[in-house]
Order: structure tokens, then C-alpha cells, then sequence
């Protein structure tokens, strides 16, 4: 005989105020969970997003990031003629060779609470703009080559002083006028300023590329231009996937943040497990009598075990959903952060997905059970007798 669901409802029902502590102890939980989860993969994301899978990122060999790369004039010329190459509508090899470096901005705020943070400047090529469809500029307009202008992505303009429009930039030893703005979408080109190559790499006297971008004629042909790449004595460079290369930058800033979610976690579901077996060891303690009665009438320990497996299932499912619920909400925020692999600052939202989802809800059930199974081992064990002689 199976002790009836609607009797764990009834008694979470009756016991209203443990229960909404219980459950707000494991909704915090899980929202913290859910939350550092959502950061980590909002941040892997908008990395991943910023490449596209037809196009190829070529840096020094053994170089972390554009940053770190240098690629001089000789070696990107071999690069340009690979016949792996697509081609414009107009006859052009669609490839761009780009130079990346880093300046301080300050960040928005009052004197006295405004800091700094490192900013990506990216010197492009006109065919740097079909390579990367997804920047679209919002306001001014596009940069002149040759010139010391500059467009910048909306989530500098939004979170750096003197980045709006027809603002100036000092560095470089130079005075650089903000012409435009741009929207890249949930990327990572959004966190950066663009503007000529060849000025760029003048201004801070940086003679060589950091990197080379190129579209292929096909996706299938990457193996086959990798290795022409990779394997000429003369080059010394590695070739990727666009989005390879960008999902290897988020990697180890998105491990980072799900080790120290898991840390505080861990922590914190320490005190809702705690608070859950405390709830189920009174909820044994005030239905003694019921727990005789239900014996006497037939009901097996196993399905006072289960009922009680039930209750404690039933607050950490409630509790896992409250978290998720408000941790929904996280979406709509964007956060900014320094990337590991660049050392820059870089804007991104926080997503949620099925996988977190499930995550969540798992580690809410797993809280309710291990929060459960003792008091449940209890109950189910108790003397008939000695149960109904405490009515």
C-alpha cells in the first residue's frame, strides 16, 4: 500500500511558515547556482557568437591571443594567396590582415568613483566589414581610411567617458575622433574600437600584424588550408576556425567562474540542507501519532519512507523552481568583465539555458533528498507501539 502524494502536499500546506523558510533557503541556492552558471555560459556565448565557422583566424604559432600575436608583411602575403580562399563579388580575396592592441579608458562614473580598464583597439581593413556581417553601425558613420578616426562598439560608447560621438581619443600620441558607433550584437566586437590598420600600427609603432582573417571557399576546405599553413617552414603560424578561436578564449575565464560558483554553492547548500533536514526531523517529531496510525492500518516502512522522500523532494523542487524564476530575470542585464586571455574589458549578458535549467533543478532535488533521507529513515523505522502510545 503507497502513502498518496496529496498526504506530503497537505502536511507542507499545514506547516506553511517552516515550509517558505525551508524553500527560500534552497531558492537562494539555486539561484546563486543558476546565476554563476548563466555568467559563465553568457560569457562563453558572446565569444563564440563573435566567430563565424567559414572563417579562419591565423596567428603566431603558439600565441593565447590576437595580443599576444605578430605576424609580419612576408608571411601574411604567402597567407593571402591560398586558393582555399573565397572571393568577392568584385574579384577580391576576402581576407583582412588586423592589428590589435590594448589602451585605458575611464570608465563611466564621478571623478571620484570612476576607474580605468583596458580596451581593445582592432585596426581592420576594408574587407574587414564583409568578413564580420553581424557589425552594423547604429550611429555617425564609417571611419576613412587613412585617417585617425575611429568607430566604436555601443558597449564602449555606453560604459566609457568621451567614446560618444565626435568624442576624442587621446593615445598613440595621437588625437583620434569618434565618427561612429556600432552594433555588433551579443559579441564580443561590441567591447571593441575600430578604426584604419595601417594608422594604428603607426601610431604605436607596431610594425607587423597581429592577425590575419580570411573566409574559405568552402567550410570542408579548412583542413586542407591548416595544413598549408601550419606546415610551411616559412610561416611559423597557426590557423582556426573563427569560432574555435574564440571559444578557446572564454574557456578558461568560463571555468574560473563555474570552479567559484560551485565553491559558494556548496557552501551555501550546506546551511538549505541543513535547514531541510531540521524541517523534516520536527515534521517526524509532530506526526508521530500519524505515523503509528498510518503503520497500524497497514502502510509498509517503505511507503512511510517514500512519503517522506516525497515532502523533502517536493520542497527542493518548489525551492529549485522559485530560484530559476528569478534567476530568469538575470537575462536582461549586461555585465562587463576582464577577459583572461586579452586582458580588456568585455560586455556580455547573462543566458539561460535548458542545460542550466536542468542543472538547477537536479541540484535543488538532490538538496531536498539528502536534506530528507535521514529524517525519512526515521520515520519509516519507528514501532508501531511505542508510535501510537505518543498519541
Amino acid at each position: 500500500m503507497v502513502v498518496p502524494i496529496s498526504y506530503s502536499i497537505r502536511n507542507l500546506w499545514k506547516r506553511r511558515l517552516t515550509t517558505v523558510l525551508t524553500v527560500s533557503g534552497m531558492a537562494l541556492v539555486v539561484f546563486v547556482f543558476a546565476a554563476v552558471l548563466m555568467m559563465a555560459a553568457g560569457l562563453q556565448k558572446t565569444l563564440v557568437e563573435t566567430g563565424s565557422s567559414n572563417n579562419v583566424v591565423v596567428v603566431r604559432k603558439g600565441s593565447a591571443s590576437e595580443v599576444m600575436s605578430f605576424i609580419e608583411r612576408n608571411p601574411a602575403s604567402i597567407v593571402e594567396m591560398l586558393s582555399q580562399m573565397a572571393m568577392s563579388s568584385d574579384g577580391k580575396r576576402l581576407v583582412a590582415k588586423e592589428s590589435v592592441v590594448l589602451i585605458a579608458l575611464q570608465k563611466r562614473g564621478t571623478e571620484k568613483t570612476a576607474s580605468h580598464s583596458n580596451v581593445v583597439v582592432r585596426g581592420v581593413q576594408e574587407q574587414s566589414l564583409p568578413l564580420r556581417p553581424q557589425v552594423k553601425l547604429v550611429a555617425g558613420r564609417m571611419f576613412k581610411m587613412g585617417s585617425s578616426e575611429v568607430i566604436v562598439g555601443n558597449s564602449i560608447a555606453k560604459g566609457f567617458q568621451g567614446v560618444g560621438l565626435q568624442g576624442t581619443l587621446n593615445w598613440g600620441m595621437r588625437t583620434w575622433t569618434v565618427v561612429g558607433i556600432f552594433d555588433a550584437g551579443n559579441t564580443g566586437f561590441s567591447s571593441e574600437i575600430w578604426g584604419d590598420v595601417d594608422q594604428i600600427m603607426q601610431a604605436f609603432r607596431r610594425p607587423v600584424y597581429s592577425s590575419l582573417i580570411f573566409q574559405l571557399q568552402n567550410s570542408a576546405d579548412f583542413p586542407q588550408a591548416k595544413s598549408a599553413i601550419e606546415t610551411d617552414p616559412r610561416l611559423k603560424l597557426e590557423a582556426k576556425r573563427e569560432t574555435r578561436y574564440y571559444l578557446d578564449q572564454s574557456e578558461m575565464m568560463a571555468k574560473f567562474l563555474r570552479i567559484l560558483g560551485m565553491s559558494l554553492t556548496i557552501i551555501f547548500s550546506i546551511g538549505a540542507i541543513i535547514g531541510a533536514m531540521i524541517t523534516m526531523y520536527s515534521a517526524v517529531a509532530n506526526r508521530t501519532a500519524e505515523i503509528g496510525t498510518l503503520r497500524a492500518l497497514g502502510f509498509r516502512r517503505r511507503s512511510i519512507l517514500l512519503a517522506f522522500l516525497a515532502e523533502s523532494l517536493l520542497l527542493g523542487f518548489i525551492g529549485g523552481f522559485v530560484g530559476l524564476f528569478f534567476a530568469s530575470f538575470m537575462q536582461f542585464i549586461t555585465v562587463s568583465t576582464l577577459n583572461f586571455q586579452t586582458f580588456s574589458e568585455l560586455a556580455f549578458k547573462f543566458t539561460l539555458s535548458a542545460r542550466i535549467i536542468i542543472e538547477a533543478m537536479a541540484f535543488a532535488l538532490i538538496m531536498g533528498l539528502i536534506g530528507g533521507v535521514l529524517p525519512a529513515l526515521r520515520a519509516s523505522r519507528m514501532n508501531i507501539v511505542d508510535a501510537l502510545r505518543a498519541a
